[in-house]
């Protein structure tokens, strides 16, 4: 993989990790267009560098609020960050099991399957459509909410479903507040990236041996640059019920796709 390539790829996944369009999604089209044809374990390695480099720019947009609940965790009471670091823990639930269970079922619709993204394209267009019309309201998160959201979590762990967006979404029209919905929505997945970069170092599923240390390091930057540009916009954008835009941008790339596909 050279350097443009990198770039670009880091891009794609800085941005698409938190607008609502799938950053999955978009990393397999964008190896396709771009003729990946990096082996597996350089495909993986370089795929989580990019998921480490967007967690770490959640980290920082969301610094204060990470250290409160760090805070509350170790202050022994019952408060409102505890029970928030609670429903982060409920939340994480559905996507561990699907991880520990169906990982390999997974891994096997990665690699070139075009037309699957773009059938959860279209899915994950009606579902911002859907919640872009939901009425704001100023209601918090509950523990049932945060079960089902993670429901959604897992769901989106298929190409072309947009994390961020069924979260957010699922967490609106359950009623909850839009800005709130989307802190959460953030938040939640910073554990599991963590954890599933441990998961495969300890497996031995990660090599670092003879690999393009440069095209890593200017992935990881291009994805935390852009990543921190899209988390705050996408903060303003989901308050100002400004998702339709996105549900007709992942209609059309979805369209474009099975197209692809079909025709390929």
């Amino acid at each position: 993989m050279d350097i443009i390539d990198a770039i670009i790829l880091g891009i794609i996944q800085g941005l698409t990790e938190f607008l609502p369009v799938s950053s999955s999604g978009h990393l397999e089209l964008g190896k396709a267009i771009l003729g990946d044809n990096s082996v597996p374990q350089e495909s993986l390695l370089f795929t989580v560098v990019l998921h480490f480099a967007t967690a770490l720019s959640t980290i920082v947009i969301f610094r204060k609020d990470i250290l409160e609940i760090i805070k509350g965790l170790f202050s022994g009471t019952w408060n409102d960050d505890t029970k928030f670091a609670l429903k982060i823990i409920i939340s994480m639930l559905p996507a561990v099991l699907v991880g520990l269970f169906l990982e390999e079922q997974l891994e096997q619709l990665f690699g070139g399957n075009i037309l699957l993204v773009g059938a959860m394209l279209i899915v994950t267009a009606v579902l911002l459509f859907l919640a872009d019309k939901a009425k704001n309201t100023t209601k918090d998160v509950s523990y049932n909410n945060a079960f089902v959201i993670g429901i959604s979590q897992a769901i989106a762990m298929l190409p072309g479903i947009s994390r961020s967006g069924a979260t957010i979404s699922t967490s609106v029209l359950l009623g909850n507040d839009k800005t709130k919905a989307a802190r959460f929505s953030f938040l939640m997945v910073v554990p599991l990236i963590f954890g599933k970069m441990a998961k495969d170092i300890m497996g031995g599923d990660l090599s670092f041996e003879s690999q393009n240390i440069t095209a890593l390091s200017v992935g990881f930057i291009a994805a935390f640059v852009a990543g921190l540009f899209a988390c705050t916009w996408m903060i303003a954008l989901v308050k100002k019920s400004k998702l339709s835009y996105f549900a007709i941008y992942c209609a059309i790339v979805g369209v474009i796709a099975i197209g692809f596909s079909v025709l390929n």
